[in-house]
């Protein structure tokens, strides 16, 4: 299945021409919102809009967009399979992260003090 939306994916020039039309549509809508500047805000965000709605829609009419919106909907599927952790399991990983955090912390700041004393032993500088 995936196979056939790559191909139908990777179109010809056809495909491109939709993207760089749908990328134009884009970047018209937001030249459009600086250079009604002197307009009304409603009209500036109208024609942004505009462009942002006609960009996404020419390319979804791609089948670029196409097999990105068939990526969503399997990715949606896929994550109906992800079998979540309960709520005891995720406190007790969230307890054992934090006490590992707290251990590891507690060897660094006495390893710093520890080499702090040797630095301030061997050389007889340092506060």
């Amino acid at each position: 299945m995936n196979e056939q939306i790559q191909a139908e994916a990777s179109g010809g020039g056809a495909d491109k021409l939709k993207v760089a039309a749908a990328i134009a549509l884009v970047i018209a809508g937001i030249v459009a919102y600086y250079l009604l500047a002197s307009g009304s805000g409603v009209q500036r965000w109208l024609a942004m809009i505009a462009g942002l709605v006609l960009g996404i829609g020419a390319f979804g009419w791609s089948g670029y967009g196409r097999g990105f919106w068939q990526f969503v909907l399997d990715s949606r599927i896929e994550l109906r399979k992800v079998v979540w952790p309960t709520r005891p399991e995720t406190i007790q990983t969230t307890l054992v992260v934090f006490g590992f955090v707290l251990i590891a912390g507690v060897f660094f700041w006495l390893l710093d003090l520890f080499l702090a004393w040797a630095t301030r032993l061997l050389t007889g500088q340092g506060g």
